[in-house]
């Protein structure tokens, strides 16, 4: 049994803003999910100059990432408790204009630069990678 066109449209009115897709922007590829942990994880790696510790990027098949922050790490309380999404984009500078920095943007490693946002009380973190310098991106 088919809806009436009257449902439809009024299906459709109702869902209006509620279901459409979100602005578009510049190309976004998902990159991780960074899980903040306490515990010790088997394999974690420490990575000093940034006091903290990583695992399971590698081996998850979903990219997701635990960290562990040393005590004294200087990142804000959301980013050392709060699961954050990453994603690669193509223009880190853009990415970032009317949003709300938390981490300013910073080079963790050779041809990886990365920021954090916040985004409705959830941290979210872009990354611009450019391919010719980074390794293990």
């Amino acid at each position: 049994m088919r809806p009436s066109p009257g449902l439809t449209r009024r299906l459709a009115g109702a869902l209006h803003g509620v279901c459409e897709p979100a602005r578009v922007y510049e190309m976004r590829k998902y990159h991780h999910l960074g899980i903040p942990t306490t515990e010790k994880r088997e394999g974690e790696v420490h990575l000093k100059h940034l006091k903290i510790y990583v695992s399971g990027y590698k081996e998850s098949l979903y990219h997701i990432e635990w960290m562990r922050f040393e005590p004294d790490a200087p990142y804000p309380e959301l980013v050392k408790t709060v699961p954050h999404v990453a994603f690669e984009v193509d223009d880190l500078e853009q990415e970032l204009k009317g949003k709300k920095v938390i981490i300013e943007p910073n080079s963790p490693s050779p041809g990886v630069t990365v920021a954090f946002i916040e985004d409705h009380g959830a941290p979210v973190e872009f990354l611009q990678i450019d391919k010719a310098r980074a390794k293990d991106a």
